[in-house]
């Protein structure tokens, strides 16, 4: 491998599926022929190894492909793999089979934890062949509504602008600009409700019908597998969404009547709810290449893991976060295992999104970097989706002492608004679960029925919300925008989770920063060598479903934000 690689010059070489197979099928023979754990042992690295060297191109053509969904040949390619990725999962779940069923199953649980095995259960009660062109199916589906989205080309006073171009104008400080910015984009999933409602419509009853062939009533069961959930279900989900309606939704109506007296209206609308003073919101005080050198100050100086890891980043191309033309509408971190290498993807507008992006995407890779380097196998190293969001959310945190570098005189006015919008997502979040248990709960629902029940849940978690003269989004019609309802069924309760996580980092950072870091690192470095509770463990978190756990996560962060607003 080439060590001074730039993602930019990496070859591309078509994913062998059919030779994967095949080497799976030696592999699996002598996994079930085995008569000592040091064979198995091997096996298990081999086709770890194997399996990094298919990932890693497929990756590229993925990356490729979202950087550019206009472009033939990695469309080509992209489809390529998701058609025959579920293919290939036959033999890797047989390969489970064995192991699982091994003589040596308590020396694997020894050499590498017991949930190296238990992991391997989660996959193979999420999946059945019947259920390969059901996920082919699925990847067609999700590609189509990605590239709708891609493609928006959103006329605006003479101007064209895509997705994430358009949301600058939330923040305009003249109300009439956002009003009809918001308007414009709100049109656009108007325009395409129809073939949003299709694509959706479709995708629910495909995924109910892989969670019926694997024995489930519908797929929320598969939903929470696929999440890589093993120690709570629905039930404490539900627990925990009754806990925020209790405690954070009265908190963030009260933040928005703060904020309608700050920039002077009698009500705060939609497009009101990201304008937060009434000078204007803070602006990052450069381009591209002047954040990312802010970021390499930051990270230099939190800790020599951060700052070995941004030098990796920036000394090898690992990420693309200029907004193009028919870039994919999306944000994302994803690695190239043969490399050990995070990738970061993003579309900078230049607002404090982009900062966020440095802060959120960024600690999620440097998540994989040190867990990769840590971890004996791949699998080990890629943890479950409700703890990667507490490494990324929590750098968010940690980067509020380094803001100036960022935003300089207007430093404080950043931290004041992404703390307050760490809190007023959290509703709307909660909201993007319940819509996913009910869509998959209740099939028999039309289209515009389920547009309607995301309508009564705004009303139930976001009670402030009033959309003036938007007929569309009005009636429920917000939902669409939500990629990760499309995307990652069952994903985005994460982000509500970890925010917690998040909050008590956040109150350790600022009492004793070297203590917090530890901890961070700590997390980091385990990647997904244990489970969802035990990692909470090991960086010292409080379990989130807990009685009292939102107040008590969120009580120093909401005193802080109250005091900084006045309130």
């Amino acid at each position: 491998m080439n060590e001074n690689f730039k993602f930019s010059e990496l070859e591309y070489v078509r994913p062998d599926f059919d030779g994967m197979a095949a080497k799976g099928k030696e592999i699996l023979q002598k996994v079930r022929t085995a008569t000592d754990f040091a064979t198995v042992k091997a096996c298990i690295e081999e086709m770890e190894a194997e399996e990094g060297h298919l990932l890693t191109q497929a990756t590229i053509a993925s990356i490729r492909h979202t950087i550019d969904v206009s472009d033939a040949f990695y469309d080509r390619e992209n489809k390529y793999v998701n058609q025959e990725f579920p293919k290939l999962m036959a033999v890797l779940n047989e390969i489970g089979v064995a192991l699982v069923e091994s003589p040596f199953a308590e020396d694997i649980e020894r050499e590498f934890g017991a949930e190296y095995l238990e992991g391997t259960r989660r996959s193979l009660k999420s999946f059945t062949p019947e259920n390969i062109p059901l996920m082919q199916r699925e990847a067609e589906l999700t590609d189509e509504y990605e590239s709708l989205c891609a493609s928006a080309k959103i006329p605006f006073r003479g101007e064209e602008y895509n997705l994430y171009g358009i949301q600058k104008l939330f923040t305009d400080p003249d109300r009439e600009t956002r009003k009809q910015a918001y308007k414009a984009y709100s049109d656009f999933y108007r325009d395409n409700e129809e073939k949003m409602e299709r694509i959706f419509d479709e995708l629910i009853r495909l995924r109910n019908q892989m969670g019926k062939n694997l024995g489930f009533a519908n797929f929320v069961p598969l939903g929470y597998l696929q999440q890589g959930r093993s120690d709570y279900g629905p039930e404490e989900v539900a627990a925990f969404r009754a806990q925020v309606k209790e405690v954070l939704v009265p908190f963030c109506e009260k933040i928005y009547l703060a904020q309608a007296k700050r920039i002077g209206v009698d009500k705060v609308m939609a497009y009101d709810e990201k304008f937060v003073f009434p000078d204007g919101n803070a602006v990052p005080k450069g381009d591209r290449d002047f954040l990312v050198a802010q970021a390499k100050k930051m990270y230099e100086d939190l800790s020599p893991e951060t700052a070995e890891f941004i030098h990796f980043m920036i000394d090898h191309e690992l990420f693309d976060l200029d907004n193009k033309p028919n870039k994919a509408n999306t944000g994302y971190m994803t690695s190239l295992p043969d490399y050990k290498a995070p990738f970061v993807f993003s579309c900078f507008n230049h607002t404090t999104f982009d900062v966020e992006v440095l802060t959120h995407e960024f600690g999620h890779a440097l998540a994989g970097y040190l867990a990769e380097r840590t971890q004996p196998l791949l699998s080990q190293a890629s943890c479950a989706t409700d703890i990667a969001e507490i490494h990324s959310m929590s750098m968010e945190q940690f980067a509020y002492p380094y803001a100036e570098l960022f935003f300089g005189e207007d430093a404080q006015k950043y931290r004041i608004q992404h703390l307050q919008q760490a809190f007023t997502f959290v509703p709307f979040g909660v909201a993007v679960d319940e819509f996913q248990h009910i869509v998959y709960e209740h099939p028999e629902l039309t289209p515009r029925e389920r547009t309607y029940e995301w309508h009564k849940l705004e009303e139930k978690y976001m009670p402030w919300r009033t959309y003036e003269d938007d007929e569309f989004f009005a009636r429920g019609g917000f939902w669409y925008h939500k990629l990760h309802i499309f995307l990652y069924p069952f994903y985005y309760i994460n982000y509500t989770l970890t925010t917690m996580g998040a909050m008590e980092f956040k109150k350790k950072f600022e009492a004793d920063r070297a203590a917090a870091m530890r901890d961070y690192i700590a997390l980091c470095k385990a990647g997904g060598s244990t489970n969802y509770l035990s990692l909470l463990k090991i960086a010292n978190l409080s379990v989130p479903f807990a009685e009292g756990s939102v107040q008590k996560a969120c009580d120093y962060g909401m005193k802080e934000l109250l005091k900084e607003i006045g309130e």
